[in-house]
This record gives C-alpha cells, structure tokens and sequence, in this order.
C-alpha cells in the first residue's frame, strides 16, 4: 500500500492490486477512511467521516489533483488508464 500523501493527520495511499479500476485514493485517519475516484475529483466510498470533514478531504484532494495522478501512473502505469 504506497503512501502517496500525508497532510496532517490524513494518509492517501493506493492499494497495490488495484490497477483495473479507475484512478482513485484511499484516505484514512484514525479508524476512519474515505475512497476518492480522481477523474473527476468523487466520492466512492466513506466509512465514518463526517459531511464536513468528506469536504475537506475533497478540496485536499482537488487541490492535489494532479499530483495524485502522477503518482497513480507512476505505479500502476499508462495501461490503466
């Protein structure tokens, strides 16, 4: 699971066998976690984040946007596109 991203207390990493869905992160903090498609900036997926903070978290990852999928490729390559 490469950690792609740290801002403050938020971890945004990929899993490693994922290559076949489109490009997305997963978030966590604490016992919490959100899943992020990245084209466009969605929400997949939310496991006990609050509305409010799920914002946050979208604006991180817009703002993020495109070095989230640099990383994205970088790992997974251009066939998953």
């Amino acid at each position: 699971m490469p950690t792609v991203l740290r801002i403050n207390a938020y971890r945004f990493y990929f899993y490693s066998h994922e290559p076949n869905e489109p490009p997305h992160v997963h978030i966590d903090r604490d016992n919490l976690s959100a899943k992020f498609w990245l084209e466009p900036i969605s929400l997949a997926r939310n496991l006990g984040f609050s509305a409010r903070e799920l914002r946050k978290l979208q604006e991180i990852s817009q703002n993020n946007q495109k070095l989230l999928l640099e990383k994205w490729y970088g790992y997974f390559g251009d066939t998953s596109r």
